[in-house]
């Protein structure tokens, strides 16, 4: 009997134990989901308060930059800076033409004793000369009614540029040179229009495309000759500022061009001080006159008997007649003298250079002369001379041009000219040495 109540009791007992376990494991388990419950509602309000207040301080920045750009700040600000009375004055001013520093520093009201010793030291240095579209920084202060130059910046060229401070009641005037790094470039192309477009499109510059023009003017026409496909190379001197900007452009060493079915390949060669264009056998490409004194221009009337287009009847015409734009540069087609710049009957504005003891040539129709061209100056082999006009008995803007051989015009398309000097004994080998070593860097530069 005893072992039947203590077998119950035991039971009884396990039971009890059981269900007090179940209800605290349900009890546990219950808490645990209230804290997880609190934890997400609390990340839950962090994160839209957090959203709440970043949107604010959106919204402040906003209006803030919105206030910045309207237009009452600018009456603010303007306000505030003319109530300063700050007495300096910042001024930034475009070069047009036939300004000098004197008139420049005129027009923003300078001191005139500033402006007298300033110009004195300027051309004592010879830093006088400044360029149409460049641009002059003058920082000025008044003082008792008058306008003082505090400074002044202008630039002459790409790398060259001039600063003018004030140390008292002196000037200091400072020329500054930027250091620029060479590099040695080789670009070439196919031409498909022309060849300045055929050139600009490889990123070949303006200046370079002009002088290689000018080294193959003895052997081209590049208004009649040039054909689509033909081909050019040139090696020159790329100068580069320290942010790898081209800011000049140094000297070509070598120019090619691949033109009537044959190759022209020239190499710059300096001897006894005098430089010159030469091809692979020794011989200068200069010739004693240009084929055409003119670039960018169409042969528009030949040399011969035409009906003239004033006069209204047959007349020998004794020159070619090149069509381009008014302003177009002419240049002198040879070295020479000129004997005669003036207006001269039908040529209108009119320029006569004598080459030599055989030839002359001269250019008509010119809207105006090139500096300082007059009767008695000696001129270079492609100095510019005029410009493209028509004065005189003119249709329209065009340059007449005449050779004259021993007194008689001739036609200066069907002229052969002498060949260049030819290099031999000692100033031989020494191309033969620098065009070896041209043609090694330029194989080297093509395969990078």
């Amino acid at each position: 009997m005893f072992r039947v109540i203590k077998s119950n009791f035991l039971n009884y007992f396990r039971l009890f134990n059981s269900g007090i376990g179940s209800v605290l494991s349900s009890f546990i388990k219950k808490k645990y989901l209230f804290y997880s419950f609190l934890l997400l509602l609390f990340f839950t309000i962090y994160v839209l308060i957090l959203n709440q207040i970043k949107n604010y301080a959106e919204l402040k920045q906003n209006n803030f930059n919105t206030f910045l750009k309207s237009s009452e700040f600018n009456n603010i600000k303007n306000y505030i800076f003319k109530n300063l009375n700050s007495p300096y004055q910042e001024f930034t001013y475009t070069v047009q033409n036939n300004d000098t520093i004197d008139k420049v520093l005129r027009k923003f009201d300078v001191d005139v004793n500033d402006i007298k010793n300033i110009t004195a030291e300027i051309a004592n240095k010879k830093l006088s000369n400044i360029f149409i579209n460049t641009e002059i920084k003058i920082i000025t202060k008044e003082d008792q009614g008058i306008n003082k130059l505090v400074s002044f910046f202008y630039p002459i060229d790409e790398i060259t540029s001039v600063e003018v401070k004030r140390n008292k009641d002196e000037f200091v005037v400072n020329k500054n040179i930027l250091k620029l790094e060479k590099q040695e470039v080789v670009l070439s192309n196919s031409i498909k229009n022309n060849l300045y477009s055929s050139a600009i499109e490889v990123g070949v510059e303006p200046n370079i495309i002009v002088e290689f023009a000018n080294i193959f003017g003895f052997e081209v026409d590049f208004q009649r000759d040039i054909q689509v496909g033909d081909k050019f190379e040139i090696y020159y001197e790329r100068l580069l500022d320290e942010d790898g900007v081209v800011r000049n452009t140094g000297k070509i060493f070598y120019a090619s061009m691949f033109v009537n079915n044959k190759e022209i390949s020239l190499y710059n060669f300096k001897y006894n001080n005098e430089t010159g264009f030469y091809d692979v056998d020794g011989k200068s490409v200069i010739k004693t006159l240009m084929k055409t004194p003119i670039n960018g221009a169409r042969l528009s009337s030949s040399f011969g008997f035409r009906r003239h287009p004033i006069l209204g009847f047959n007349k020998l015409h004794q020159g070619t007649d090149f069509a381009a734009k008014t302003g177009t540069p002419i240049m002198a087609s040879g070295s020479g003298v000129v004997v005669m710049a003036q207006k001269y009957k039908g040529y209108g504005n009119y320029v006569k250079i004598r080459h030599n003891s055989t030839y002359e040539t001269a250019y008509a129709h010119m809207s105006k002369y090139g500096r300082g061209i007059r009767k008695g100056v000696r001129v270079n082999q492609g100095q510019i001379i005029g410009y493209v006009g028509s004065t005189g008995l003119s249709t329209g803007p065009h340059l007449h041009y005449e050779v004259i051989a021993n007194g008689k015009r001739v036609n200066s398309q069907r002229l052969k000219l002498p060949t260049g000097k030819t290099l031999d004994n000692e100033a031989r080998n020494k191309f033969e040495v620098e065009r070896i070593k041209i043609d090694v860097r330029l194989s080297n530069l093509r395969k990078k």
